[in-house]
């Protein structure tokens, strides 16, 4: 296999951001045919498909090794570049692309990024998944790092514990006199709130402590503020991050329904295994945050 030039890693990553031949045509200052023509090349040069030629296009198994090894010379750019200005800085600003899930984006992760974002003179592109299932964006090259629960690390890639987000399962008072009046074997019959159909927190619970997952209605309210709104607002009960419920629980506007059983859930840094500076201060600050915010992961 020949080497694929700087140019032909470039032109990958701007097909692969924005969508369409035109579009990172558009971007690199070059015509569509032009970037086919890269990519071409770069397909002939390891004997693999690399994009499927879709709207918008879709990365192969292949493509996803080639686009993690595009990003990461990107990252070795920069880092290079700062390296070797006497102040430190860079003549661009580079973008590190992130996965987390929707309620430590909601609760404590931006405080991490926000100060290091400055200092840095660096650009987030945050992707926000299930915990469960930002792994895959991490495999697939999409993203440097990840907040996931999976504590064993892909190929590639290193883990370091965050620690334990703590989550309780809540309803508002009127609720509870209304559905759960006779205790929590009601629960499965209870309207719920669930963040989306990936979200196994409800069921979890009801499973522990109700028996089973039962046929509840079910209201799918996908972003982090929302959901907790709706809990509060007694549309269903729901497993809320203590972060968004503890001064409510204390104020009693939510009332929680087994306060001696809350929900834990891991939460575990993977990074790409490369020396690098920038990632290096990001999953510091990150750590750092984590340690502020989350309760200690107990092994």
């Amino acid at each position: 296999m020949q080497r694929f030039t700087l140019d032909q890693l470039e032109t990958l990553r701007a097909l692969v951001q924005d969508g369409t031949f035109e579009k990172a045509a558009r971007r690199l200052h070059v015509t569509a045919s032009a970037v086919s023509q890269r990519v071409k090349a770069m397909e002939q040069s390891c004997g693999r498909v690399l994009v499927q030629r879709t709207t918008p296009v879709c990365l192969t198994a292949a493509g996803a090794v080639v686009l993690r090894y595009a990003r990461q010379v990107e990252l070795l750019e920069a880092d290079t570049e700062r390296a070797l200005r006497e102040d430190g800085s860079a003549e661009r600003s580079v973008q590190i692309s992130l996965a987390v899930n929707a309620d430590s984006l909601a609760t404590w992760f931006l405080g991490a990024l926000a100060g290091v974002a400055d200092e840095l003179d660096i650009t987030f592109d945050l992707h926000r998944e299930d915990q469960e299932h930002t792994i895959s964006l991490l495999r697939s090259g999409a993203v440097m790092a990840a907040v996931t629960s999976d504590r064993e690390s892909i190929q590639g890639c290193v883990t370091e514990p965050l620690g334990r987000m703590r989550y309780r399962a809540v309803a508002t008072p009127a609720f509870v006199t209304r559905w759960l009046a006779h205790g929590l074997a009601a629960l499965p019959e209870a309207p719920v709130v669930t963040f989306d159909r990936n979200d196994d927190l409800q069921d979890a619970f009801l499973r522990a402590h109700a028996g089973g997952p039962g046929a509840p209605p079910r209201h799918v309210i996908p972003t982090s503020h929302d959901f907790a709104r709706a809990v509060l607002l007694g549309m269903g009960w729901g497993v809320l991050p203590e972060q968004q419920c503890l001064d409510e629980i204390a104020d009693g506007r939510l009332v929680e329904l087994a306060a001696a059983h809350p929900v834990d859930v891991p939460l575990y840094w993977q990074r790409w295994n490369l020396s690098s500076p920038l990632l290096d201060a990001v999953s510091t600050a990150v750590r750092v945050q984590a340690e502020r915010t989350l309760r200690p992961l107990t092994v």
